[in-house]
């Protein structure tokens, strides 16, 4: 067997690497010849000149559209984010109650929003709101945004806090309750923090999905920033370098909100570790002769 065989696939002969270099090749061309006609169409479109460009050296175009949307998404997602976080950490705990009622329902919840997409939740909220005057007419779309994105992402992060306790070791908890400290102690005093560690790389990939999902309200007419380069295109007529600019934003944006949680976790991460563990007086040792048991 050839020395670069591995244990998942035998390295392959002769001819099988010139195989993988010829279809390598004509891929590569392929992909050349669709990239060449896509120029080509869009330089037959005009969008690829220096003036489709012009509009985002003006401050109008930011003022009138690509502010007012980065505003919008910012708002949606902070405000679902932490109401996500909190339904999700209620909800988690209630699927590990000891209250059966309590199981069941948290256990409905979840299943129940995470089978349903984030739009249709956007929409439902957008007409029973505007349906029964829940909120103002100016409100509505983000009212239903936030619905959405938090009935969502909330019932995701239980399922997530719901694992990260269940992967802590049963000792801790057998421990506390052998010193006589209630369940709610245990949870918040010991579980929680711990868990909350492991968490949180998979609560930053949520929290990174609900702003992203954020742009989905422009279905029922939230100004959000896709909304917003949508209508710029529209206006001076460069969809191209407007969708490039706002895939720009929400790629900053994202990175940002990335950055941002895991320093916050470094931080948790890094403190956690600081902490001194509590020390146990050394006993001296016993002198020659000396009855460690006198005086028990």
């Amino acid at each position: 067997m050839s020395a670069q065989a591995t244990v998942l696939y035998d390295a392959p002969g002769p001819r099988a690497r010139a195989f993988h270099r010829i279809a390598s090749v004509a891929v590569a061309l392929i992909l050349l010849a669709v990239g060449y006609v896509v120029y080509r169409a869009l330089d037959d479109k005009g969008q690829l000149t220096a003036e489709k460009w012009d509009p985002f050296l003006e401050s109008t175009s930011w003022t009138t559209y690509l502010i007012p949307g980065i505003r919008g998404t910012l708002v949606a997602a902070a405000v679902s984010i932490v109401l996500a976080l909190i339904l999700g950490g209620l909800l988690g705990i209630g699927r590990l109650s000891d209250h059966r009622s309590v199981r069941i329902v948290s256990g409905f919840v979840v299943e129940l929003f995470r089978a349903i997409p984030v739009l249709i939740l956007m929409i439902f909220a957008y007409q029973v709101y505007a349906e029964y005057q829940v909120f103002k007419s100016s409100y509505l779309a983000l009212a239903a945004v936030v619905t959405g994105l938090t009935l969502y992402n909330g019932s995701v992060i239980a399922e997530i806090v719901r694992a990260g306790i269940l992967s802590l070791p049963k000792g801790q908890t057998e421990a506390a309750q052998a010193l006589g400290m209630r369940k709610s102690q245990i949870m918040l005093t010991i579980l929680l923090p711990q868990a909350v560690t492991a968490m949180l790389p998979a609560i930053i990939s949520q929290m990174v999905v609900a702003l992203k999902d954020s742009a989905l309200g422009y279905l029922i007419g939230y100004v959000e920033v896709v909304r917003s380069g949508q209508q710029l295109g529209a206006f001076y007529g460069n969809y191209l370098p407007a969708l490039l600019v706002v895939a720009a934003i929400m790629i900053v944006l994202n990175s940002a909100l990335s950055a941002l949680a895991t320093y916050v976790e470094k931080r948790l991460r890094s403190g956690r570790k600081g902490r001194a563990a509590p020390t146990v007086p050394a006993v001296p040792p016993a002198a020659p002769g000396m009855d460690l048991t006198a005086g028990a």
